[in-house]
């Protein structure tokens, strides 16, 4: 017989999703038929599976020792193993721009180049980068990752610099999950723009994907080339500063789809600077050439949480100032300006 205390990690998920991770070599009809037969409890209580499991918790499983450890060794997990302790060793010198932190969640800011999440399986993103953090400063166990995998909530472009928030426990996960899909969290970017002379305003419109190209087009109407394909979007943009030519904007994020800001300030006749997708390109040549600006001009720069009151920003990018700077529209003021309007 074999003895599991749910740790905080772990706490908040179902029972039948924590034995799916744990007992990784075992199928969930496998697992049910053990719940109906009581060679798994909770607390000491016969259990179906759906109970949302709490820190303390006590799982009892009545297995053979050859029985518990075929499921809880099975190769996919030891191929787990090897992949974190080599992936994270060589990670976790890595020091991330950490701009808030509690118990159960923590935000970074993620830089330019790197991904949020993997691609591919051979991939190093972000979320590895994390988990080698924690691993490093005690907040997981490497035991942990067998039930439990830290991860981020939103996701930024390779190309897109900002605010990252990722769960270091199920119940960050799930509350930041939840903010998110609720729409109750602010997000604010801001971005390089050509053109200059915008005024505060609210826009919508419908965005179209095309998966093939990963490209994205803007409708001022719906579409009905295929039944709710174009999906609503609203963007609310703050003009900052501009120099007759380009322009610092804020942008307030009212809906996350792919591309939005892009797409929706390109349609509008203000596309992002280096933005080899929806931008200029001749413009962008002579940005290139000046200042070696290869992608877009566009940074995740303040997320607020009203729920939980997390107030957070970044510093400006050394990237968004050295344009500023070269292109005389720099003030030391503008800081200050971009952390109070919204």
């Amino acid at each position: 017989m074999k003895e599991v205390i749910i740790s905080n990690l772990e706490a908040g998920q179902r029972f039948d999703r924590f034995l799916d991770k744990y007992l990784s070599g075992a199928g969930k009809g496998f697992i049910y038929k053990m719940l109906r037969k009581k060679n798994i409890t909770l607390n000491n209580k016969k259990a179906d599976g759906s109970e949302k499991i709490r820190e303390g918790d006590l799982v009892k499983i009545f297995f053979s020792d050859e029985t518990f450890e075929k499921f809880t060794s099975a190769p996919s997990l030891k191929n787990q193993k090897s992949e974190h302790e080599s992936d994270y060793k060589k990670l976790g010198n890595t020091k991330l721009d950490i701009v808030y932190e509690d118990t159960d969640m923590i935000f970074i800011n993620k830089p330019q180049g790197m991904l949020s999440q993997k691609a591919k399986q051979e991939d190093i993103s972000l979320v590895e980068y994390l988990n080698a953090y924690l691993l490093q400063t005690g907040a997981i166990k490497q035991q942990d990752l067998k039930t439990f995998r830290p991860g981020v909530c939103n996701r930024l472009d390779r190309n897109t610099s900002g605010i990252v928030a990722a769960g270091k426990t199920i119940k960050g996960l799930q509350e930041l999950s939840l903010y998110f899909k609720d729409r109750s969290i602010d997000k604010y970017y801001i971005c390089l723009v050509k053109g200059y002379g915008l005024k505060r305003q609210r826009i919508n419109g419908f965005l179209l994907k095309d998966e093939k190209t990963n490209k994205v087009e803007i409708f001022n109407k719906n579409i009905n080339i295929i039944p709710d394909a174009a999906l609503p979007i609203e963007t609310e943009y703050i003009p900052v500063a501009d120099n007759g030519e380009i322009s610092l904007v804020k942008v307030h994020l009212l809906t996350g789809r792919s591309h939005q800001i892009r797409a929706h300030m390109a349609s509008i006749g203000f596309p992002l600077i280096g933005d080899s997708k929806y931008g200029d390109k001749s413009f962008n040549g002579d940005f290139l050439k000046k200042y070696h600006i290869k992608s877009q001009m566009l940074h995740a720069y303040e997320l607020n949480i009203p729920q939980k009151d997390i107030h957070i920003h970044t510093k400006l990018p050394s990237g968004f100032i050295h344009v500023l700077k070269g292109e005389n529209i720099w003030e030391p003021g503008i800081p200050e300006a971009l952390e109070v309007l919204h």
